[in-house]
């Protein structure tokens, strides 16, 4: 275990004393909070259509004179709960005393209604007055847009990751046996301590991006305002999506160890670890899928399959509320996978490490034991 850790040590050390490593931390870290701020910087004025029912439009354009008012009149209650449902207003405001929405009410276009219909009707009678009352005519969509751009998010960070981290295991692998520096290591080292080593460094690695791009994203959409339609429970689910991030390194790093041990060329990484490549890219495509329809057949059961799990389970989270026990159960089904796959790198690792010269066949390599 010492020798492990001590290979583990090494690869941090190595890693976060490089320029490369540096400058792309904080590159990631200042990308994160521009996009944060995104939203802010080019929206522009709010923009709200509104319509009436038996009701006096309110001059709400006196009270905030940066947003843009368009108003509707409609014939009864039924059709502008029709225009609602359609979103072809934001609210309705019926009988001067209740307003529609579909789900919960801006929060600023409520609190301004509220304020100039007090006004109005203070100015009108000179009594005190009930405020209005808010009336969802549909389904409580408030965090549904919030809960899909947060999956969109998920999806890229977390193909971008895995890939990427794997991928740099890949190479070192290459590196090290190109090199025949593993021959060296070895003669002190065991095999599984090497491969260890190497995967729980460069997995560090990978959380120290994680966790950074984490938390400078909410952070800046703190400041910038665009947390506050954040759904509840996002701890939660950061502590959730880092979990499956590492399941989904263990999966994919121990697997890239193994395939890159086959060559002795940093060019013929690429085509070794293709098998795997297309592995993630269709965990992706899941993945992604499952932002606009987390709760679909596909979605449901690819996220219970390893590896998908790893990328399409986090994103089924952030876009619905998924059961718990469903996650349980896809957890525990990812942590089996990860076990049988680190018994089979680890086994093609040992074998081939050592041998140089021409590409060799995982099927050669495992007879050969």
């Amino acid at each position: 275990m010492n020798g492990l850790m001590l290979v583990a040590r090494r690869e941090i050390v190595t890693q976060v004393r490089t320029k490369a490593f540096v400058i792309g931390l904080l590159i990631t870290a200042l990308v994160v909070a521009v996009l944060a701020f995104l939203p802010k910087l080019m929206g522009g004025g709010d923009s709200y259509t509104l319509g009436t029912v038996n009701s006096q439009q309110l001059p709400l354009q006196a009270a905030a004179p940066d947003a843009e008012f368009e108003w509707r009149t409609f014939p009864d209650e039924a059709a502008a709960k029709t225009a609602v449902l359609a979103g072809d207003v934001d609210a309705v405001l019926v009988d001067g005393a209740k307003v529609f929405t579909d789900g919960e009410i801006d929060a600023q276009l409520g609190v301004l209604m509220q304020s100039v219909n007090r006004e109005v009707k203070l100015g009108a009678a000179g009594v005190a007055i009930p405020p209005l009352r808010m009336e969802s005519v549909g389904a409580d969509t408030r965090y549904e847009a919030a809960r899909t751009g947060i999956a969109v998010v998920l999806v890229l960070l977390l193909f971008m990751q895995l890939i990427g981290q794997a991928t740099m295991v890949a190479m070192g692998v290459v590196e090290e046996k190109g090199s025949r520096i593993v021959e060296i290591l070895l003669s002190t080292l065991r095999p599984w301590q090497l491969l260890g080593g190497k995967i729980l460094g460069l997995g560090v690695l990978g959380l120290i991006n994680m966790v950074t791009i984490v938390v400078v994203g909410l952070g800046a959409a703190t400041a910038s305002g665009l947390a506050a339609d954040f759904p509840p429970g996002i701890p939660g689910l950061v502590a959730g999506v880092l979990v499956w991030f590492v399941l989904g390194y263990a999966f994919f790093a121990t697997l890239a160890a193994g395939f890159a041990s086959l060559v002795s060329r940093q060019e013929e990484v690429g085509s070794v670890l293709t098998p795997l490549t297309m592995t993630i890219m269709a965990s992706y495509f899941v993945a992604f899928y499952a932002t606009n329809d987390p709760t679909g057949t596909l979605a449901t059961v690819v996220s219970y399959i390893p590896p998908f799990s790893s990328m399409v389970m986090p994103v089924r989270m952030a876009a619905t509320e998924v059961p718990l026990w469903q996650v349980g159960a896809s957890m525990v089904a990812m942590v089996a996978a990860v076990l049988v796959v680190l018994a089979f790198g680890a086994k093609i690792y040992e074998r081939a490490v050592l041998r140089t010269g021409a590409r060799l066949k995982i099927g050669d390599v495992l007879r050969a034991g």
